[in-house]
């Protein structure tokens, strides 16, 4: 079978859905038998149309459609993707599955005429792929039809690394740059937007160093809420025990990965807008670092509360603070923890097990 994935986000993109897309077509049983259009070149969007701004992208699905032989579109985003492959599979006479990853979908059921478009999409599809079971409980309650027997779970996957020499020498580095020698390094990483709840850390880490004072807080990303988040710093006090990097690499993540002793993102739902799985959790654990997340959204998924980690209100300041605390003053604990995730990432989310899922999904009905 020959499968066309159909996407607006595929790297080198950033971000956790490009990922996901990434992997997809470098896992794919079959090397030659995927094949990807993306808008990395702009050229399925055009934004400087009045309307219907994706009409570029039917005419270039159509025509790789026809010369590739396609038998099968994976749609990455419902809107407007979606819509693009429902109305080619009517007249194509080509199946096609949806893949969703939480706020895609949820954006969509917020505007009636989008919901209406979104569950024409869904209904006419051949499968409904769900990175999460939560958004596959969106998706069953939306559609109301008793249709649940397409909607499958798929989690997204991860790379198990190995550490090197040049690593453990990054690391000595870091930690005599930052002056960690002693300290309990507590790391987020992530894009900086208010629903990842690096706000709610920092509001908990004034109680949190008068019990645990070697703790030291590093924040990785970028994004809207950097201002804020600095101001919060300094309001705070807590210039001496954070550091906000800007700048990491994906070699300095990992590193950060192996030299953090826990790992915390206590993301939570503003609107719709939710983590739809985290990706970051596995990386940490994948590193033996335990973690702490928000409980909401789809990182239920992900983190499994006592297993791998310890899951929060996202909303309260108080939690948050005695999971850091719990974690900082047990080092056991940590290690238990962070060795189960490990065990957990590489045995239940490799991306080469993960792909196969959605591949057998597709090709072997």
């Amino acid at each position: 079978m020959r499968v066309l994935l159909f996407t607006l986000e595929y790297p080198p993109f950033k971000g956790g859905v490009a990922n996901v897309y990434g992997n997809i077509t470098k896992y794919w049983p079959e090397h030659n038998g995927i094949f990807v259009l993306h808008n990395n070149d702009g050229k399925l969007i055009n934004n400087k149309l009045p309307f219907l701004k994706w009409l570029p992208s039917f005419w270039r699905a159509y025509k790789t459609i026809k010369k590739e032989k396609i038998n099968h579109i994976i749609v990455g985003h419902i809107l407007p993707l979606g819509t693009v492959a429902c109305v080619i599979s009517r007249f194509a006479n080509i199946k096609y599955s949806v893949v969703l990853h939480g706020m895609d979908l949820a954006f969509a059921l917020k505007n009636n005429r989008k919901k209406r478009v979104a569950k024409k999409i869904l209904n006419n599809a051949d499968n409904i792929i769900c990175m999460n079971g939560y958004t596959a409980r969106i998706v069953n309650d939306a559609l109301g039809n008793g249709d649940g027997e397409k909607i499958k779970v798929v989690n997204p996957g991860v790379e198990a690394k190995k550490k090197g020499r040049e690593k453990t020498k990054r690391q000595d580095e870091l930690k005599n740059k930052y002056n960690l020698k002693n300290k309990i390094v507590l790391l987020s990483v992530g894009r900086l937007v208010k629903r990842k709840g690096f706000d709610k850390v920092l509001e908990s880490l004034p109680s949190v160093l008068r019990i645990a004072p070697n703790l030291f807080y590093v924040i990785l990303g970028n994004g809207p809420e950097i201002e804020n988040l600095k101001l919060k710093i300094e309001n705070l006090g807590l210039r001496e025990n954070t550091a906000l990097i800007t700048g990491a690499d994906d070699e300095e993540k990992n590193i950060w990965y192996e030299t953090s002793d826990i790992f915390i993102m206590p993301s939570r739902n503003i609107d719709g807008d939710f983590e739809g799985f985290g990706i970051v959790y596995l990386e940490a654990n994948l590193a033996g670092k335990p973690v702490i997340a928000g409980d909401s959204g789809g990182i239920g998924d992900a983190v499994k509360d006592g297993v791998n980690g310890l899951l929060v209100n996202p909303e309260n300041a108080e939690e948050i603070k005695r999971a850091i605390i719990k974690l900082a003053k047990d080092k056991e604990l940590r290690e238990k923890m962070g060795e189960r995730g490990r065990e957990r990432a590489i045995k239940e989310f490799n991306w080469e097990g993960q792909v196969s899922k959605i591949y057998n999904l597709i090709v072997k009905p």
